[in-house]
């Protein structure tokens, strides 16, 4: 099952997608899936219709907490170790973005870098969650970029402004509850040029711990997302550039990159 938030121009709302291709279609649901149960409303939507647009699948109500050098080989391409401990960052709602929209590359970097990632959605009230018990709280899965202007995060010891600006972390292009991600294929292509290639079974940490290890310290509340880390090949994006972030059994998150 994939669920995905759209708009024909109105307000947003949520979809059930059924198909592959040309043949993929909408099938509406009523009211918010991570709040209240749903119905289908009978209403039926070819996905490549004209009027629409699928939108970032979660605006988190409360937080995104990021993990950074999950991948060993990404800590090693900076000239890091990897951490004891999960090491964990905050992302701001105002950085979400969806399927389709523009990464604006700010005027105060010179070097905004991609990061391909599997997301996690939160599901249920998290509070000191063992890991045995962790996936039981998760919503579902989706694709995540975290896109990192490099040149500031090196030059300034808090990376707020270097990871959470407006725009800075694309999700989509839907949800898929009820995934297997202890061995799903990562990818990272710009303009069709392979940049990043990883599995999630590479984690330094894996999802169940995060989950929990988090909890320990904040409550993960329903709609929060955890971002797990990146493989190794991150790279600069540049004004008109095309970048496609694939996870195996989810999709393709794509965006365009502009600097105004």
């Amino acid at each position: 099952m994939r669920i995905a938030r759209f708009t024909r121009g109105s307000d947003p709302r949520y979809a059930l997608v059924e198909g592959e291709g040309d043949a993929a279609e909408l099938v509406v649901i009523s009211g918010d899936p991570l709040y209240m149960p749903v119905q289908p409303t009978g209403e039926r939507v070819p996905l490549d219709d004209d009027g629409v647009r699928l939108l970032a699948p979660v605006i988190p109500r409360s937080k995104i907490v990021a993990v950074g050098r999950n991948y060993a080989e990404h800590a090693a391409e900076h000239g890091n170790e990897v951490p004891a401990t999960p090491l964990l960052f905050f992302k701001p709602n105002t950085s979400v973005i969806g399927p389709d929209d523009p990464i604006v590359l700010p005027s105060w970097s010179q070097q905004v870098e991609h990061e391909g990632e599997l997301a996690v959605v939160i599901g249920k009230v998290t509070k000191d969650v063992s890991p045995e018990r962790a996936l039981d709280h998760v919503f579902g899965f989706t694709i995540a970029n975290d896109v990192t202007a490099r040149d500031v995060q090196r030059a300034e010891s808090q990376w707020a402004r270097a990871k959470g600006f407006d725009g800075s972390c694309p999700l989509g292009p839907w949800i898929v509850p009820g995934l297997d991600v202890e061995d799903l294929e990562i990818t990272v292509d710009v303009n069709g040029g392979r940049r990043q290639h990883g599995r999630t079974s590479q984690m330094v940490f894996d999802v169940p711990y995060l989950i929990s290890y988090i909890s320990e310290a904040f409550t993960l509340l329903p709609g929060d997302v955890i971002l797990t880390g990146t493989p190794a090949g991150v790279g600069p994006l540049e004004h008109r550039d095309i970048v496609d972030v694939t996870v195996e059994e989810i999709g393709t998150l794509r965006n365009p990159v502009l600097r105004r």
